[in-house]
């Protein structure tokens, strides 16, 4: 699905979703308890539930790691069900339509995660555990909460490109020696409103129309198939792609690294519990060990956790985190902006 074709998706959803999202919810009691015995009810509730149902955009491999772990220590057996963000919003919001809920968290990027807060599908949780998160984590609902961040960064091949000559501000990219070596995803609207706002709106476009114009840049669909190929060498530096999966691909061996141009944007990923959820224990308590347990583990797969403790490996980088309601509310012109003059600009 096109960012385009998605947010008109999504403003259409809520028409019709509405009334299925005035639902009582059975998730509130236990989501809000904040007793001195909470941790030893919700893990009592939670074992004789004996499960839950997590829909999933993340990676097979990386959900997989995050529900072994809490299967192992908390004996409760995880069901997972996975798709890309589009699709696990498209299942909920089905279901919700359809008076039936199956799914008991949502584990998925930020925007598709606000977009069930507005429809009234999340329940907040009052988590002990978000004290230990930055502050940039938690919105003020507290309905989803961002356990992760899909940091954007710059990547470039390291037998082609010598770190020395990199680009240290977006205007370096102007320079003739970039003319056919820069890549670019072809949906990552969030981040250029993030970048556009830092820049100023016009002295920003006004920028990057002049970089499309002179030196061009070679649009591809998926963040993953970028990074390959600036592994290849086919594209010897990419504008837009995740820090966490440069990493992967850097500690197996391949000649990639990866540098920022500050400050560096990054969109939230986050977890909530439905508010219908048929196993609320089960699933407050996944809730809370994404919050705490999982965030090591996160940490360990080269994700940036969100979690105060851990840091993250951009150092003293700024960073700047794309707000999921620019996607929501603004994103009818910056896929417009986007689509003009980045992915088809007038020749």
């Amino acid at each position: 699905m096109t960012i385009r074709r998605r947010t008109r998706w999504l403003l259409g959803l809520a028409a019709v979703l509405a009334p299925a999202a005035l639902a009582q919810t059975g998730a509130a009691a236990i989501a809000s308890y904040e007793g001195p015995d909470r941790a030893q009810r919700v893990l009592e509730g939670a074992r004789k539930e004996g499960t839950l149902t997590v829909y999933t955009s993340a990676a097979p491999d990386d959900i997989a790691a995050l529900t072994t772990a809490f299967e192992k220590q908390h004996g409760v057996k995880v069901r997972v069900w996975r798709a890309s963000s589009e699709n696990v919003l498209r299942r909920v919001a089905a279901e919700a339509r359809g008076g039936r809920f199956e799914v008991d968290v949502v584990e998925t990027n930020g925007p598709e995660l606000e977009f069930l807060h507005r429809e009234k599908l999340l329940q907040a949780v009052r988590s002990p555990h978000l004290a230990g998160l930055i502050p940039e984590a938690l919105l003020p609902h507290r309905e989803w909460i961002g356990t992760r961040l899909n940091v954007f960064t710059a990547a470039y091949n390291t037998r082609l490109v010598r770190k020395e000559e990199l680009p240290r501000t977006w205007t370096d990219f102007l320079d003739p020696k970039w003319k056919g070596k820069l890549g670019i995803e072809a949906q990552d609207l969030d981040w250029f409103a993030g970048v556009i706002g830092e820049l100023g709106e016009p002295q920003g476009l006004m920028l990057f129309r002049e970089l499309v114009a002179t030196n061009g840049l070679s649009v591809r669909k998926g963040h993953t198939l970028l990074t390959n190929l600036v592994v290849s060498g086919e594209v010897p530096v990419a504008l837009t792609v995740y820090s966490y999966k440069v990493e992967q691909l850097k500690r197996q061996g391949a000649p990639i690294d990866w540098f920022v141009v500050p400050p560096a944007i990054a969109r939230p990923n986050g977890v909530a519990v439905a508010r219908r959820a048929p196993h609320p224990h089960a699933a407050v308590l996944f809730f809370d060990f994404m919050l705490s347990d999982a965030q090591p583990i996160l940490a360990a797969r080269h994700f940036v956790p969100t979690a105060k403790a851990l840091g993250t490996p951009l150092g003293e980088t700024p960073l700047k985190l794309v707000d999921p309601r620019v996607v929501l509310d603004e994103g009818a012109k910056w896929s417009r902006l986007y689509d003009e003059i980045i992915v088809r600009p007038a020749r």
